[in-house]
């Protein structure tokens, strides 16, 4: 099986030694994406604005592999709070519009940076 790398230009650098995403055979596994702006650097203010943020950054970083949020079969989301549940799904669901992709949610004890929200995806490219 090929396996190809994917480095978005137009998505954050990655914090760490790991790649924007991998393709292996027809699957594309993301990284996760926080809610960074690609020009600054920085972190933006708030759940809303970093979930807004990194579904951004994902759709970039899909965008390079050829790809766009409706391939997207799985993603998994990293909340700093649950309480933050309602607003965030009210924020995913204008991104992913139609049959949205299977999903798990978990809050965590701390994301990188002093990140509210994290995304990561499992897309297939369709025949």
């Amino acid at each position: 099986m090929k396996r190809e790398t994917i480095i978005a230009k137009n998505a954050p650098a990655a914090v760490g030694p790991y790649v924007h995403a991998v393709k292996a055979g027809q699957t594309v596994y993301t990284s996760g994406q926080l809610g960074l702006n690609p020009e600054t650097g920085k972190l933006a203010e708030g759940v809303e604005a970093q979930a807004e943020q990194a579904l951004d950054n994902l759709k970039a970083v899909l965008a390079t592999a050829g790809l766009s949020l409706a391939d997207v079969v799985k993603t998994t989301v990293f909340l700093a709070d649950m309480n933050d549940f309602a607003a965030i799904n009210a924020i995913y669901a204008g991104y992913f519009e139609g049959e949205a992709p299977a999903r798990s949610c978990v809050q965590v004890a701390k994301l990188p940076m002093g990140a509210l929200f994290e995304i990561e995806a499992v897309a297939v490219v369709q025949d």
